[in-house]
């Protein structure tokens, strides 16, 4: 069982690498991962302002699977 329960904000889910990272550290089962639907648009807004070579396709799937992987991580 995880000894902390850790909100990811817009801030730590911007960059890839960290946000990959991130998410592989939620699934060790150290850490609970929790994250809103509005955590999600601010840093999917965020890149897709900043990176025109990405597209909204794939940072909602992106999403969709950070959902379904880290469980109970989406919160209200």
């Amino acid at each position: 069982m995880a000894n902390f329960t850790v909100v990811y904000d817009a801030n730590v889910l911007y960059s890839a690498s960290l946000r990959d990272f991130l998410v592989e550290l939620a699934l060790t089962k150290l850490i609970e991962a929790r994250w809103t639907e509005e955590i999600h648009s601010e840093w999917i807004r965020n890149v897709l302002k900043n990176r025109p070579d990405t597209t909204i396709e794939r940072l909602n799937r992106t999403k969709n699977m950070m959902n379904s992987s880290v469980e109970n991580s989406l919160v209200t």
